[in-house]
């Protein structure tokens, strides 16, 4: 297991040397120029706008820009935001946990009710309990999310005036906007849990544990699910980053304070340091989790070794 996880943190580094090299290519493709950006509401000369561009060090060639970039990532420094005039990393660790906290409770909210839905159709099956998950399932995917959390913000703040709409705040802010999130992947867990929960229960283990006398609860509980939500679990690592990025959307329509804005305000302008350490810190996030999920596989089946 020692092995494992160390070879897997080990091939973190080309991963994330791949992903910091492509965002720094792509801001630099970007039209317009960050120090003219950054001056264009006080009327700058050109000269003044050149001297900007020197102290920050853009005039310099993109070899010797890349290479102070990873320099300073080697040695913990992310650079100051071009934007807000502050370290890169303080930003983010202001907005993170916002981010963090919605894209959690998106994910238990989904898991939550795409497994309950998936294990009831599998039960069900072909009955009117299986159709309705299929239907859940089948608006969870097809909806935008800005459009069902436009639906949620008139139904439940404008109409019955039961929760907050905008902003920050405890539990009751957090409802809406993880409900958003969170109902766009119950679809695609519901449907893998059925598929999966339905081939489980035509097993002869699954009949061993039936004719023994076990309730119809203990069969499902000890012995199917575990088996069944293997490849649910495969799909947390995959919605999780598509919730990393689906809180751009929520935190825009919810006006929630959170990473995803940060990262829409700094690519507007054109923040570059702002950006990579963003696009940095999501990529950890999202192997870190992955790795999780190849550790969990183990917790739910024995017979899965990690060597």
């Amino acid at each position: 297991m020692k092995k494992y996880v160390l070879r897997r943190l080990l091939s973190f580094i080309p991963v994330l040397l791949g992903v910091v090299t492509i965002a720094f290519l792509l801001m630099r493709l970007l039209p317009g120029d960050p120090a003219a950006i950054m001056l264009s509401k006080s009327g700058a000369s050109a000269e003044q706008i050149r001297e900007l561009r020197v102290s920050l060090g853009l005039d310099q060639p993109i070899y010797v820009q890349y290479w102070a970039f990873l320099s300073g990532i080697a040695r913990g420094d992310f650079g100051t935001s071009i934007w807000e005039h502050r370290p890169v990393m303080t930003l983010i660790g202001e907005q993170l946990p916002s981010t963090l906290q919605l894209a959690l409770a998106a994910l238990l909210l989904s898991l939550a009710v795409g497994i309950t839905l998936g294990i009831l159709a599998a039960i069900y099956r072909d009955s009117w309990i299986d159709r309705l998950s299929v239907m859940v399932a089948v608006l969870g995917v097809s909806m935008p999310m800005f459009w069902s959390g436009l639906l949620l913000i008139l139904l439940f703040g404008a109409t019955l005036n039961w929760l907050p709409v905008i902003g920050q705040g405890g539990l009751k802010h957090l409802i809406l906007p993880a409900a958003t999130l969170g109902f766009a992947c119950v679809g695609t867990i519901t449907r893998t849990v059925r598929s999966s929960m339905v081939e489980v229960l035509q097993q002869e283990y699954v009949t061993t544990a039936r004719s023994k006398g076990l309730t119809p609860l203990a069969v499902v509980w000890k012995h199917a699910l575990p088996n069944a939500l293997i490849p649910a679990v495969t799909l947390v690592g995959l919605q999780f980053g598509w919730l990393l990025g689906g809180t751009v959307v929520i935190e825009t329509v919810f006006s929630r304070q959170g990473l995803g804005q940060l990262l829409v305000q700094a690519i507007l302008w054109k923040d570059l340091p702002l950006v990579q350490g963003a696009v940095l810190v999501t990529a950890v996030m999202y192997l870190v989790v992955n790795l999780i999920v190849d550790l969990t596989y183990g917790l739910l089946d024995p017979r899965i070794r990690l060597d």
